[in-house]
């Protein structure tokens, strides 16, 4: 048989092949249609802002500036709460207000994927603790774990101690009847904290900490952009654009920071005439990866990107606005200086981990602040499977759920005039009806902060050395701040407080 008369006989079945897979082929792309306009149908019933046909609010945010951006997801919590869809081209983006809803996603194993801008941070923090999911999520939240154990943040605190005191004395050197912008000492605070503790380095150099917070930002930027402007959204586009070619110049430098970390952080641990004055989250990550764990160089700085971010920009914030709050209410600070004095005594000294607990009210009112000012607020979440949630909205699988903590906090029904600062809403008595995820400044559910303690106790001890030493007065008031969206909360100004030495 010639090799053309087989080929002419095979010719039909090779035909025959391609029209089935062809065929097979529309039958999924019809399929996946089918299922992503039922989808749709499905989320139609979810209230939503006007919007343009096809591409909903897809253009609602271009030109407009982050803090306008922040505002008008304030406008549209409050005109539909507990819940509203967010038409953008063909995503329908579901905002959770209320915390029976939310419960339901976050105390679920089923809901634990981060929603797809969460991808965007992956050149810079690569899939660590924050942006990972599935087995690789729950591998490093089992390896982390262990840092964070109550013997290591005693340690911690020493550190936090050093670094008040540093704090106190820059205060000192500037005192001025204009008052003291806080934001900067506050932000060299706690990312001295971050790098003494779980870096295990004194990160002296002045310009290196401006440099990098000033990455911070320019990263925050970026993100938003990307978020906001649909077509930064698809990489074949985003890639040849001035941003992404910005985006790769700031995340080398960051890259270098961490890097520049980790190294020193090697060689002193190699190194027999340098002393490590206590053992630091690195020093564990390193010591697990010689031991033959399940994480090597780039995971290792995966989590240092993570913690150096997220373990001194969300506590500056804080504290921040902590001080503000307190500074334009004097009869909640003299109840605060009272319950340090009780505890310290009158004679300045740094608190111990025993001293802690004992400052209760202390601790409402960083509650208080945290829910007024989430450090982070909002996060997003994908639905795993479907479900209906409490408020009666059925959510299919796949959906992008998007958790708005700042609007969830301000529940009039939960917190009663919910603008005003209250720390008495955190005193035992009244929280014990108060469902658990009505106020999650550090999310909830398997997928809480890990760091929560780190942050309660830093925000502590900061107070106690703050407030042994001076009073506040107020120079700039809350209502006068404006907040504009970001990574986290951030103010579009200095925060101005005034300094008055105690007698």
């Amino acid at each position: 048989m010639s090799s053309i008369s087989f080929l002419e006989k095979m010719l039909p079945s090779v035909k025959l092949g391609i029209w089935m897979a062809f065929f097979t082929l529309l039958l999924l792309i019809g399929k996946m249609l089918y299922r992503h306009l039922r989808d749709i149908l499905v989320l139609l019933e979810i209230p939503a802002p006007p919007a343009k046909p096809i591409i909903g609010l897809g253009t609602e945010f271009f030109g407009v500036s982050q803090e306008e951006i922040f505002r008008k997801f304030r406008e549209y919590s409050k005109q539909f709460r507990p819940v509203y869809r967010l038409p953008l081209f063909h995503i329908q983006a579901i905002n959770l207000i209320n915390s029976g809803d939310i419960e339901q996603v976050l105390s679920s194993y089923n809901h634990l994927k981060k929603s797809m801008t969460y991808d965007f941070l992956n050149k810079w923090l690569g899939t660590g603790l924050l942006t990972s999911s599935g087995e690789k999520w729950h591998a490093r939240r089992k390896l982390l774990t262990p840092t964070f154990h109550f013997k290591i943040l005693q340690d911690f605190l020493i550190a936090f101690n050093e670094e008040t005191n540093k704090f106190v004395e820059k205060i000192n050197g500037c005192l001025d009847d204009a008052g003291v912008d806080i934001s900067k000492f506050i932000d060299n605070l706690t990312l001295q904290a971050v790098g003494e503790t779980a870096m295990g380095l004194e990160l002296v150099d002045e310009g290196i900490m401006i440099d990098y917070r000033q990455n911070l930002r320019k990263m925050g930027k970026i993100i938003i952009e990307r978020i906001t402007k649909f077509f930064y959204r698809f990489d074949f586009i985003y890639r040849w654009t001035d941003l992404a070619h910005e985006e790769k110049v700031v995340t080398q430098s960051l890259h270098r920071f961490s890097e520049t970390v980790i190294r020193r952080r090697k060689v002193m641990r190699r190194g027999s005439t340098i002393e490590r004055k206590r053992l630091a989250m690195l020093d564990l990550l390193l010591q697990y990866k010689e031991e033959g764990a399940d994480i090597d160089d780039l995971g290792i700085r995966e989590e240092v990107d993570t913690f150096l971010f997220e373990g001194h920009d969300t506590t500056s914030i804080a504290l921040s606005m902590l001080i503000l709050l307190l500074a334009n209410h004097k009869e909640v600070q003299e109840r605060v200086i009272e319950e340090i004095d009780q505890v310290l005594g009158k004679k300045a000294k740094n608190p111990t981990h025993e001293d802690l607990p004992k400052l209760e009210y202390l601790e409402c009112c960083i509650k208080e602040t945290l829910r007024l000012y989430p450090s982070v607020p909002s996060i997003g979440r994908i639905a795993g499977e479907d479900f209906t949630t409490t408020t009666g909205y059925r959510i299919p699988k796949g959906t992008i759920m998007l958790i708005q903590i700042y609007d969830l906090h301000r529940d009039a029904s939960v917190f009663p005039e919910p603008e005003k600062f209250n720390p008495d809403r955190f005193k035992p008595e009244n929280t014990m009806n108060r469902n658990s995820f009505a106020y999650i400044p550090f999310s909830a559910g398997p997928r809480n902060c890990i760091g929560q303690k780190f942050a309660m106790w830093e925000m502590k001890a900061v107070m106690c050395g703050l407030l042994q030493h001076f009073k506040l007065a107020p120079i700039d008031t809350p209502m006068g701040i404006k907040f504009y969206t970001d990574l986290i909360l951030r103010t579009n100004c200095p925060i101005k407080v005034k300094f008055i030495k105690r007698q």
